[in-house]
């Protein structure tokens, strides 16, 4: 232990000296430098020229520069002691590049706005060196990670995580090679101790769990089934002819002592990520392409176009950044589409009714709350993710009466007294704990001090939604057929998501019914949801796509489209350009879902998608803003990984793990349908910008019924049947795939 601290202390003054002795530097370059003249009224459009310039807080910039912005090769230097030597594009840092911080880590390699993403290297002060993949700021793809301690990673990542397969080498000798999952040792592989040993089976979250076998050098072994709970384990020891070990060993030997040092290095984190140096130039927020551009009605924008520098800011080190909420109202340009400009207003008021005394649906909301209460907090036996097919049997559910007075078994409450039913409740448990919910933070949701929030209205099909306060989960009433239709599906769909991590189809993490006692006999039957755009990034725009024509457009007037609004087919203005390994994961992944949902039966189900726009210009005295395409918002980070941040830097603001569907960086290009009303994807017009994507498959529990037959039927006499939601699952999900397929294209 004091060696550890010795060594943190010794970083810490190195650190602390090489900071002073950059800063020190930077200060000497300053003074030493003059504003160099540029006169930017001789300068033509598009003409690049050599400037040096020292900006109002004493940073310096050298290099080339374009209608008012770096553009070309140029080197920032901050006061802090940051720098950056590279490519630039209309005051971006875009392209390849390097930055050092002051404590003498570097990253070099390809940068997107700002963010290192693509082919890099990075090489702390420490020791520590990082050489593959990014995406926005984090570890993403194949790479090799030398760290300070002397332990050594080669292999997949994900989100800044060791995640897919790969080799993990410890400094004393000890090695991990197999599959790994959120930093931790998951799924089937190998661990070889120095001294011969080894262990060979399944793992979960860094430990063995499952089938495996561990072996001794003399050819000795132990098989069985493995847990940290040693009343879950069993096994059979097997000695070789020249055996010397005792059979009586005791395997939780493993977790106890072999494991102990096998701990992952939490490496080097960042002082600050490049993304947050990015400087913010004047006249960025009015500009798409570099231009100056008019709004609809000719005139230019009230704020002037500046070349003079005094307004230029750059985010330091240790800046405090406010909630994005705070932005009153962002206005969109779509003079390409529509001719004017799409407001969207953000608000800190939140969607729905809060269920409060006096609502008509309060004790309703009780007796959800009561019943959720029990169903989790009860006990059970150990979870284990191998469930026998009796646990899907639909005769599977449990009664439990709640009388107002209490029971043995339920607490006293104030609603009427009723009875509650848990459909499957070993099944939806375990999909609990395979989606990673803490059982606890699922009952504060839901049954916390806080209300349940209504939905304004009920569905199309009739059916109300209910948010918790903390947006994580939707509560959305259902018909008896539904009911049958989620039982019917239920092996199948826990196959898939336990096959599939990143599956797109809807999460589910429990389905109850309400019966209300006395003269009403009511049955209130409902499922439990996560909320696919519950997140902190402020969502812009909404989309539920199905692939149709017929109807699938919004009955608001375009002066009411605000973000919460959810726009659909023909309202899509806008085509999706992923990364290539997202792209192709992305098509797998639908293939995949949409193969499970047409050998279910189930049709109508819709792709919902929701996007933040990560560049949002500063808002005028007016309340709106001109477009950008070109401006970090300088709130805006890459979102934090949910797990204790390895490699994050300890300022990044909170957010969500990247995952596919989930804080997805992308760009978004705006489409025009200039031909046919009925167009479903529009003709791409070059204009592009950074977004954080969100997307699932929704509303999977429509099956393929005699009334849908009918609908089909009765609606192909009225229009072309190719037009209508209602088809068979087979023609559904082609029709499903081939749109999706060509609104979401590879970003080259």
């Amino acid at each position: 232990m004091s060696k550890k601290l010795g060594f943190r202390k010794a970083l810490e003054t190195k650190v602390k000296k090489s900071q002073v002795a950059a800063k020190k530097k930077a200060i000497s370059i300053f003074t030493a430098m003059s504003v160099a003249h540029v006169d930017e009224e001789e300068a033509g459009y598009g003409e690049v020229r050599h400037v040096e310039k020292v900006l109002p807080k004493g940073d310096f910039y050298i290099g080339e520069w374009c209608d008012g912005l770096p553009h070309g090769n140029g080197k920032y230097l901050w006061t802090d002691g940051c720098m950056y030597v590279g490519e630039w594009f209309k005051g971006k840092i875009m392209g390849k590049g390097k930055f050092c911080w002051p404590s003498g880590a570097t990253y070099e390699g390809e940068f997107k706005s700002g963010f290192m993403d693509g082919q890099g290297t990075f090489t702390g002060f420490s020791g520590d060196s990082y050489k593959g993949s990014w995406i926005m700021n984090l570890k993403h793809g194949h790479g090799i990670k030398n760290y300070y301690n002397g332990d050594y990673y080669e292999g997949e990542w994900r989100s800044g995580y060791q995640d897919g397969q790969g080799k993990y080498q410890w400094h004393n000798g000890n090695h991990y090679d197999g599959q790994w999952r959120n930093g931790l040792m998951n799924g089937n592989g190998i661990m070889v101790w120095s001294d011969g040993n080894s262990y060979e089976g399944s793992w979960e979250d860094g430990f063995p769990r499952g089938d495996g076998t561990f072996r001794w050098p003399d050819g000795s072994s132990y098989v069985g089934v493995w847990s940290k709970d040693g009343k879950e384990m069993n096994g059979t020891y097997n000695p070789s002819d020249s055996s010397t070990e005792n059979p009586d060993w005791d395997p939780q030997v493993v977790f106890s002592e072999y494991l102990k040092d096998c701990k992952i290095c939490p490496g080097e984190r960042m002082s600050i990520l490049p993304s947050k140096k990015m400087p913010h130039w004047p006249g960025m927020s009015k500009s798409i392409d570099g231009r100056q551009r008019r709004m609809s009605d000719g005139k230019l924008n009230c704020r002037s176009w500046s070349s003079d520098m005094h307004d230029v800011s750059t985010t330091s080190e240790g800046d405090s950044k406010d909630d994005d909420d705070g932005i009153e109202s962002l206005c969109l340009e779509d003079s390409i589409s529509r001719g004017s400009c799409v407001q969207f207003r953000m608000s800190r008021k939140r969607q729905g009714q809060t269920i409060s005394k006096g609502h008509k649906n309060y004790e309703l909301m009780l007796n959800l709350q009561l019943g959720i209460r029990h169903s989790v907090g009860r006990p059970g036996p150990a979870i284990s993710l191998d469930l026998k097919s009796a646990a899907f049997d639909p005769k599977e559910k449990v009664w439990t009466k709640f009388p107002p007075e209490g029971s043995k078994h339920t607490p006293p409450h104030q609603s009427s007294e009723f009875k509650w039913k848990d459909y499957c409740p070993l099944v939806f448990r375990t999909l609990r704990k395979l989606f990673d919910v803490d059982a606890a933070d699922y009952m504060i949701s839901i049954c916390g001090n806080d209300a349940l929030r209504e939905l304004s209205s009920p569905g199309k099909s009739g059916s109300f939604f209910y948010l918790t306060n903390d947006d994580k989960y939707m509560i959305k009433t259902i018909k008896k057929a539904e009911v049958k239709v989620l039982i019917r599906m239920l092996p199948a769909y826990y196959d898939h998501v336990r096959s599939f991590e990143n599956t797109l189809v809807t999460k589910f993490y429990g389905l109850h019914c309400v019966k209300l006692t006395g003269t009403a006999q009511k049955k209130v039957r409902f499922v439990i949801m996560g909320n696919l755009l519950c997140t902190k990034y402020t969502i812009h725009r909404r989309f539920d796509l199905k692939g149709s024509s017929h109807g699938r457009t919004t009955s608001k007037p375009e002066s009411e489209v605000d973000p919460s609004t959810t726009l659909k087919d023909l309202d899509l203005n806008y085509i999706f350009r992923l990364e290539k390994m997202w792209f192709e994961e992305f098509c797998r992944q639908v293939d995949k879902d949409c193969e499970l949902l047409e050998q279910e039966r189930i049709m109508d189900y819709s792709l919902l998608i929701g996007f933040h726009f990560r560049e949002v210009p500063t808002p005028l005295n007016s309340g709106s803003v001109t477009p950008t395409g070109n401006e970090d918002h300088e709130n805006e980070e890459a979102p934090r990984l949910s797990q204790t941040g390895k490699d994050q830097a300890d300022s990044e603001p909170s957010g969500s793990c990247i995952r596919l569907g989930i804080s997805m960086p992308a760009r978004v290009e705006k489409t025009v349908r200039k031909n046919d009303e009925t167009q479903l994807v529009g003709e791409p017009t070059g204009v592009c910008y950074d977004v954080v994507l969100f997307f699932g498959i929704i509303d999977i529990l429509q099956d393929y019924d005699i009334t849908k037959k009918l609908e089909h039927a009765y609606k192909s006499m009225q229009y072309d049947p190719t037009s209508i939601s209602a088809v068979d699952p087979k023609q559904y999900s082609k029709r499903f795939r081939d749109f999706i397929f060509k609104i979401f294209v590879e970003d080259t």
